[in-house]
C-alpha cells in the first residue's frame, strides 16, 4: 500500500511540475504611469497661450490618449506562452469635463519588448474590456503574436482605437550581494 502511495505520489508531483514549468512568467508589471499626452512644448507662445511646437507623449510607436489618465494600480504577467493576466484600478480621467470618469472607454493590453524600432506589437483582443464605473478591469487573455522572449519590456494599457492611456511598471530582479 505505501509503495503503491509512493508511486501516485510521484506521478502527482511530476504532473504538477509540468503545470508550473508550462506557465513559467516571462514578465511582470507592478505598479503604472498614466498618460499625460504631450511630452513638451517648446517656442514663443502662440496669443491664445498655447505653444506652437507640441511634442505628442508617443511610446514604441503608439499614440497617447488626447487627454491626462490616472491610474491607482496595476499588476500584471506574462507567460512564456503569451497567457497574461491583467488587473487594474482607478483608471480614470485626470482632467477635462470628464475628469474622475471613464468615458465609457473599453481597454487591452499591449507589450513591446523591442527598445528600438521595428516594434512588434503583442496584444490582447483588440475589442478590449469594459472599464468599471471606478477605472476597474481585468484582462484574462492571450497575446497574438506571442512574444518569444522580452528584453526590454513596455505593457501599454489602450483603448479600442488604440491609443495609450497607462504603462505598467516592470518588475526587477534585485540581486543581493
Amino acid at each position: 500500500m505505501i509503495k503503491k502511495l509512493s508511486v501516485v505520489a510521484a506521478v502527482l508531483g511530476m504532473g504538477c511540475a509540468f503545470t508550473v514549468s508550462a506557465h513559467e512568467s516571462l514578465v511582470q508589471f507592478k505598479g503604472a504611469v498614466g498618460v499625460i499626452p504631450v511630452s513638451s512644448a517648446a517656442g514663443a507662445a502662440n496669443e491664445d497661450g498655447t505653444s506652437p511646437n507640441v511634442n505628442r507623449n508617443v511610446v514604441r510607436g503608439v499614440n497617447p490618449a488626447g487627454q491626462i489618465w490616472t491610474i491607482a494600480d496595476l499588476r500584471a504577467e506574462v507567460a512564456v506562452d503569451g497567457r497574461i493576466r491583467v488587473n487594474g484600478k482607478g483608471l480614470l480621467l485626470a482632467g477635462g469635463n470628464g475628469i474622475g470618469g471613464t468615458a465609457g472607454q473599453s481597454v487591452f493590453a499591449t507589450l513591446i519588448c523591442e527598445a528600438a524600432a521595428p516594434f512588434t506589437l503583442h496584444s490582447t483582443t483588440l475589442t478590449g474590456v469594459a472599464l468599471e464605473a471606478d477605472g476597474d478591469f481585468e484582462i484574462d487573455d492571450v497575446l497574438t503574436p506571442a512574444p518569444s522572449g522580452c528584453a526590454s519590456p513596455v505593457l501599454l494599457i489602450r483603448n479600442v482605437a488604440g491609443a495609450w492611456f497607462a504603462a505598467g511598471t516592470p518588475v526587477v530582479e534585485k540581486h543581493r550581494y
